[in-house]
């Protein structure tokens, strides 16, 4: 996997240069083996944000998210993401609530832990996971992870809430190892690892664009985190990151699935999702 990663053909060490031998992502690699890491797939959470900017659109109920849902599950998902903003412009509040009661994969709820009405529309509906996004008010999607130095009390406050009701958090972060250091401090049992960097420079050197995502999955795991992924990651780029990533638990993906199932079926869409995932 590290010959994969580093752009070798599969020769001996001694017959190749790595092109990034001087840097310090590599020294971090080189210096730091990934021992025991589960070798299963990661599991494909669909976000369906998108089924229901289209719903709204229109007004009623179609598409209808909950069948959608169940739909996704059925068709192989191992989970569900919503993620509801105050404006509620694609996710409603009583979504979560209708969703929970009959979804039977993971169910995981993304947002601002700043807005008292999420906190309290997590705890009413205990899904199996948390994800806590440093979202600003009218942001279109999110675009960037937590500043976990600047705010470890705050979060370490709210891992503690969501925990204690028995809820599984994640934070949301740049692969950046200091806040990934520091979000550790906080106490929470995974974090989300920001990909839209990676995607944006998949085409023009891959090996380059997942560097500093290796490095923090590695970092995750010798601090005792679990890792997420999601944001950008799509039929081109996901099998590379998912092969390139070690202990890789989980994807979350939406708007890239969606777009592809208008041409391909959601059915055919999610199975081509979860085989660029196996390997």
């Amino acid at each position: 996997m590290l010959y994969r990663l580093l752009g070798l053909h599969r020769q001996t060490a001694t017959q190749q240069q790595y092109q990034v031998k001087n840097t310090a992502e590599y020294q971090f690699i080189a210096n730091h083996p990934v021992k025991n890491l589960s070798l299963c797939m990661a599991n494909l959470s669909v976000n369906i944000n998108k089924i229901a900017t289209l719903r709204n659109s229109r007004g009623g109920n179609n598409p209808d998210l909950v069948k959608v849902a169940l739909d996704c599950e059925r068709f192989g998902a191992q989970g569900i993401t919503v993620h509801p903003r105050p404006d509620e412009r694609h996710i409603r509040y009583q979504d979560v609530f209708d969703l929970k009661g009959k979804i039977k994969t993971e169910f995981n709820i993304e947002g601002n832990c700043r807005e008292q009405k999420f906190i309290d529309l997590v705890l009413a509906n205990s899904p199996a996971q948390v994800t806590l996004v440093p979202d600003t008010e009218g942001q279109i999607t999110s675009n960037h992870g937590w500043d976990t130095i600047k705010h470890r009390d705050y979060l370490k406050e709210m891992v503690s809430l969501f925990q204690n009701a028995g809820i599984r958090v994640s934070i949301f972060v740049d692969p950046i190892t200091d806040m990934i250091n520091a979000a550790a401090t906080t106490g929470t049992d995974r974090i989300e690892l920001y990909t839209e960097a990676y995607a944006h420079n998949f085409y023009d050197n891959k090996e380059k664009a997942v560097l500093s995502y290796v490095v923090a999955a590695k970092r995750a795991h010798e601090l005792g985190l679990g890792l997420n992924a999601g944001h950008d990651l799509d039929l081109h780029n996901l099998r590379y990151f998912s092969e390139s990533i070690p202990g890789l638990l989980e994807v979350s993906i939406g708007h890239a699935l969606i777009s592809d199932a208008l041409y391909l079926g959601l059915e055919n869409t999610i199975q081509r999702y979860l085989h660029q995932l196996s390997h």
